[in-house]
């Protein structure tokens, strides 16, 4: 049977249970998306989507490290398959279990839930139709799952739920899902019962083929707007297509002039708008008019109407003034991006991937540069780029590491800044992650943290921190 192979697996080359902690009985749980435990720390979702579970390689598996006031460590884990008590489904070679992530609280109980992609699940004699699943948090942590309804009619290769985003997208309080794929994309309207029941099941008709999205409120409406980026002729950049909530139903918007295909919302500028942050890594080519060598990053700001499609955004690349670096073909800065406050001075950073990047000689090595929020916006002034060879940062850069993979910026040990969480998915050929703590000037290599794929008991060719839940 043909299975799909992951994008990077050329360089990537029984579920675990760790006690953790619980949270205490008398205390409510924090009802912070991304907080699977509710006891008020944010956790850390990454995929394994390589794992092998017994015989059934690259089955794939979820990894989740829980936070606390010290950051994450290997020793505060979940090891989460198909096979794992109470997860519907069946570990199978190639499905690719946890390509895919999402966390929200979907059944209103206050505890962060999980939503796991598994695209090339197949079904009965139907190859790669894709699943999602998802996994039930609570005081232990995550925990038992239930399948996301799935339309009968796809066919194989459908790659369902290769994309999901988790948010409120019609302002009523419930968090919703939206799972994209090659033939199909499909919105879920909370809250979910516990045999994963929504309230309602829809297809998002306009849409043919999508692969990517990412959510989050432009407008300050309390409804999340939902983005879909995707390839069409003629537009190689990306044509960017969102969904904003009306009062009574979903309208769909375009920036006609905006490229890319991996994005984050945050609120740059700081003026209580989300702004929509691009990542367009893909180089300059025949087909492809836009971009520039190496990849870019765009900012599209946000105001009472959503992004003006007329303004201009501010751009940034590895050749703007004040960015660390030279664009360099097949750099693939932009390829991942991640936004938070990481000096807590009321604007969002953003944190820019480019696993691609050379390091001296060694290649494919991987970058993330750092961009600091302010009153006029995105600036590069204090930029900063960090690599495996950076002083402090744990590890050493190698050939294909691709550290940068998968980036985002959150606060794991509650001190109001964000901490920078890297994925390098072909580290040692298994995959590995490293964290920064954020601080009031910027990122530290102060208790810097270096998990790789066998600490957490990722077997086979791991995958480990392929990607990372937002």
């Amino acid at each position: 049977m043909r299975k799909r192979v992951p994008l990077l697996a050329t360089i990537l080359t029984t579920g675990l249970l760790t006690a953790l902690p619980t949270t205490p009985a008398a205390a409510a749980p924090s009802r912070l998306s991304g907080d699977f435990n509710g006891d008020g720390y944010l956790d850390l979702a990454l995929s394994a989507v390589s794992h092998d579970v017994g015989s059934a390689q690259q089955a794939g598996a979820v990894v989740v490290l829980y936070g606390s006031s010290s950051g994450v460590s290997a020793a505060r884990r979940t090891l989460i398959t198909q096979n794992s008590a109470g997860v519907l489904g069946t570990a199978e070679p190639g499905d690719l279990f946890g390509e895919s992530l999402a966390a929200g609280d979907l059944d209103g109980d206050g505890y962060s839930d999980l939503v796991v992609g598994a695209p090339n699940e197949s079904i009965g004699d139907r190859d790669a139709v894709g699943s999602a699943t998802i996994l039930w948090g609570g005081p232990s942590g995550l925990s038992g799952g239930a399948l996301v309804p799935q339309p009968s009619t796809m066919a194989e290769w459908a790659d369902f739920a290769v994309g999901i985003a988790v948010a409120d997208f019609d302002g009523d309080g419930k968090n919703d899902v939206t799972l994209t794929g090659r033939t199909e994309t499909r919105l879920y309207k909370g809250p979910f019962t516990r045999s994963g029941t929504p309230v309602s099941n829809v297809r998002v008709g306009e849409l043919g083929t999508t692969t990517e999205v990412f959510a989050g409120d432009l407008n300050r409406d309390g409804a999340a707007e939902r983005f879909y980026p995707f390839l069409v002729d003629g537009d190689e950049g990306g044509d960017i297509i969102y969904y904003t909530w009306t009062g009574s139903r979903h309208a769909m918007k375009d920036l006609p002039n905006a490229d890319g295909l991996r994005g984050s919302v945050a609120d740059v500028n700081g003026d209580g708008y989300g702004d929509v942050v691009l990542g367009d890594p893909t180089d300059p080519s025949t087909y492809k008019k836009s971009g520039h060598k190496g990849g870019q990053i765009t900012v599209w700001y946000g105001g009472p109407n959503g992004p003006d499609p007329a303004q201009t955004p501010t751009v940034v690349h590895q050749d703007t003034p004040g960015v660390p670096g030279t664009a360099e073909t097949d750099d693939m800065f932009g390829s991942a991006i991640g936004t938070g406050d990481i000096n807590h001075d009321g604007y969002a950073d953003v944190a820019v991937g480019a696993p691609g990047e050379a390091v001296g000689s060694i290649r494919g090595a991987g970058a993330v540069t750092i961009l600091f929020g302010s009153a006029s916006g995105l600036t590069t002034k204090g930029a900063k780029t960090w690599t495996q060879d950076t002083e402090g940062v744990p590890g050493g850069s190698e050939t294909g590491d691709a550290f940068g993979q998968a980036v985002r910026l959150t606060d794991i040990n509650k001190n109001g800044k964000a901490d920078l969480i890297v994925g390098a998915g072909g580290e040692n050929g298994y995959g590995a992650l490293t964290v920064l703590r954020g601080t009031a000037s910027g990122l530290t290599t102060d208790y810097a943290t270096f998990i790789s794929a066998r600490d957490v008991s990722v077997k086979g060719l791991g995958g480990f921190a392929w990607a990372i839940a937002q």
